[in-house]
């Protein structure tokens, strides 16, 4: 178990963000009303607050959660500490979730069980840090920075892209060189011919709701 934060602990710079990523915060209304969103790597918990303002329940997960403050008793929030790189199996085994949330994370051994844990009708949110970023910032590894074109790849033939975007943002709360995609789980529709699923309503900025 993760010792409690006291107050005189550091507290890391991630953490301190509270804002919401704005991609986040724009696709969000596609999310489906009341479902279950999943927080991966939710640091500070700011996703996680912000999809419980919006009234869904949340599981919010990461190797160190002393951060999430009030969230860990909020009955409608599961904290999970658990550290996603230890090797151990996906923590979730088969629960799915209305929304599965990532953001300036990446552990490329996880893509399977995310894309399978995006429910029929769900979405994935995905923004973190680019092959570039190293110029700007930490992260600076290319084995935490995505490739060119890399989330398209890895959705391709599973989800439904929605959105996506790969380039230098300056006003992000983490700003740098990001990668970013949203994708939704919709099966084919019966009643189309060519087997497409129906489009969905694309969100503008700044039409979050909140």
């Amino acid at each position: 178990m993760t010792a409690p934060h006291t107050s005189t602990d550091p507290v890391p710079g991630h953490v301190r963000i509270d804002r919401p990523s704005g991609w986040v915060r724009r696709f969000a209304p596609l999310v489906p009303a009341g479902g279950l969103v999943l927080d991966l790597a939710c640091g500070g918990g700011r996703h996680a607050r912000f999809f419980r303002g919006r009234g869904h329940p949340v599981v919010a997960v990461d190797r160190d959660t002393r951060y999430v403050g009030a969230l860990a008793g909020d009955p409608a929030t599961e904290v999970i500490t658990f550290d996603l790189e230890a090797g151990a199996p996906w923590p979730l085994p088969g629960r799915t979730f209305a929304a599965v949330v990532v953001v300036n994370y990446l552990y490329r051994p996880l893509f399977d069980d995310l894309l399978g844990a995006v429910a029929p009708g769900g979405v994935l949110l995905y923004d973190t840090f680019a092959r570039g970023n190293e110029r700007f910032n930490r992260p600076r590894n290319p084995d935490h920075l995505l490739r060119a074109g890399e989330l398209l790849d890895r959705v391709a033939g599973r989800l439904t892209i929605i959105g996506y975007e790969h380039g230098i943002v300056a006003g992000d709360p983490c700003p740098g060189v990001k990668q970013r995609l949203c994708a939704v789980n919709a099966p084919a529709a019966a009643d189309r011919a060519d087997g497409e699923p129906e489009p969905v309503t694309l969100p503008e900025p700044g039409d979050d709701g909140t």
